[in-house]
């Protein structure tokens, strides 16, 4: 009974701790998959056991492999993630998944706190799979990139993952993040040293610039137009680097036969 009373202090003050933790960058789901947790079996198994077989028919029926190379854009406004196959020559459309929900406005995430899902050019490599995520399964974006950092932009563990809750995340849903992280997870695993994710605030190429013209993020947004269109004309992910605090977009030619 002494110990038990003991131990109750303790507890408490846990709890008082936990309730005066504040709220920044560090999203509220990110956090989650970042604390150390007891492992609940391997998930990515047994997600890719549910849904590899049905992946592996339907990529064949489009003639291409499990496992390929796989690229990745998002698009804010009409809440889509994008799954591109590489089929040896470009990539081509897979799959286009519903976002359940992302947070914050159009336009990119500046700091810590702002509830903002990011906007940008990022790769994701093997490392940055979580499949212990408390969100079902999950991926880190890696923001913040080097035009983040450049422009003294600041949060950590963003994330694409399941269910469907989001301060700064996108989400997926269960049954979609089993698709996409097995498709990723496979690439990688064959040999894709890291995949590209670009992020867009919406469809360049249905939304006249006239329509976001005298947006604040215009500049920022013709930037990131660079990478969609070069992607568009050639169907390779193109190289990104930074200069000069902008993007620097080099189209990539496609393989020769």
């Amino acid at each position: 009974m002494k110990r038990r009373w003991l131990l109750l202090p303790l507890a408490v003050a846990g709890l008082a701790a936990a309730a005066l933790w504040p709220v920044t960058g560090r999203t509220l789901v990110a956090r989650a998959d970042a604390a150390v947790s007891t492992p609940r079996g391997d998930r990515a198994a047994a997600a890719a056991a549910r849904v590899r077989p049905a992946l592996e028919r339907d990529l064949a029926a489009a003639s291409l492999a499990f496992g390929a190379p796989v690229f990745m854009r998002l698009f804010k406004a009409e809440r889509e993630l994008e799954v591109w196959v590489d089929d040896g020559r470009r990539y081509r459309l897979f799959r286009t998944y519903p976002i359940c929900t992302w947070s914050g406005a159009l336009g990119p995430k500046l700091r810590q706190g702002d509830g903002q899902s990011p906007e940008g050019f990022y790769r994701v490599g093997r490392g940055q799979l979580n499949p212990h995520s408390q969100y079902h399964l999950s991926f880190n974006l890696g923001y913040p990139n080097a035009y983040d950092r450049a422009h003294r932009r600041t949060g950590d563990f963003l994330m694409v993952h399941g269910s469907c809750v989001s301060i700064g995340c996108y989400a997926m849903g269960d049954a979609g993040i089993e698709e996409i992280y097995t498709l990723l997870d496979a690439a990688l695993a064959g040999g894709q040293r890291e995949a590209q994710v670009h992020a867009f605030p919406f469809r360049f190429d249905r939304r006249p610039e006239a329509a976001w013209r005298q947006d604040p993020w215009a500049d920022f947004w013709r930037n990131l137009r660079e990478g969609h269109d070069a992607f568009n004309r050639t169907g390779q992910p193109p190289r990104i680097g930074v200069a000069g605090l902008r993007y620097r977009v080099s189209e990539t030619a496609a393989p020769a036969r």
